[in-house]
């Protein structure tokens, strides 16, 4: 599989993607893929042809969307705090983290592609975003908030986020996840502090609109 460069990527995503708002959160702006676009249609083998992981990061995942607008609406979750936008993909929730008075935001993320994407999104908002390409299960440095849309989707990954999420909680860090309903989400370690009906892609979904919940890791 070839690599492609980062000029190479962020010209891939302006060709395949169009910038517009996600339903609940309007305020901001995202380089998304809809049925218009091939890359909608593309399977994961002819995306590997041309160097591209599965594109998680051209889509305003429901998640994402509702931490986002838990975020924006209650600025005082974030007021002068460092925090962490776990896998970003598009950057949605760092950008909302900056937006809501974040002191600082890294936006990390285990694919490459993501830093192009999340890249042409800060740009797109007028926001400064950090971001980090590598896998930061197990490192802590020092965010006061762990912020996190629609992750709990493989057991494995879930099997590695739980014993990291309370390390990190134990020193003091919040978390906070956004989640739609995925298989894996581990319920008993977590506290509803917001509950909102998200407008998503039914090609995606297999529905029109998600009960997405906001919660906290306790």
């Amino acid at each position: 599989m070839k690599r492609l460069t980062p000029a190479e990527a962020e010209r891939f995503i302006l060709a395949n993607t169009t910038l517009g708002a996600p339903p609940h959160v309007p305020e901001i702006l995202l380089h998304l893929a809809d049925e218009a676009h091939d890359l909608w249609q593309k399977t994961e083998e002819e995306l590997a042809e041309i160097g591209l992981p599965p594109p998680f990061w051209a889509f305003a995942w429901a998640g994402g969307q509702g931490l986002s607008r838990y975020l924006l609406d209650n600025p005082a979750v974030l007021a002068g705090k460092r925090a962490l936008d776990f896998a970003a993909g598009s950057g949605l929730v760092g950008i909302a983290a900056v937006n809501a008075g974040a002191r600082d935001v890294i936006s990390a993320d285990i694919d490459p592609f993501c830093e192009a994407a999340m890249r042409l999104n800060a740009a797109a908002n007028n926001v400064a975003l950090e971001t980090v390409i590598a896998d930061l299960i197990g490192h802590d440095h020092g965010w006061d908030v762990l912020l996190a849309g629609d992750i709990f989707y493989q057991r494995d990954i879930v099997d590695r986020l739980v014993p990291w999420f309370e390390t990190l909680r134990r020193r003091g860090c919040v978390i906070i996840v956004g989640d739609p309903g995925r298989a894996y989400l581990p319920k008993d370690r977590l506290e509803q502090v917001a509950e909102y009906s998200v407008p998503v892609s039914r090609a995606l979904e297999d529905a029109e609109v998600k009960r997405t919940i906001v919660w906290r890791f306790a």
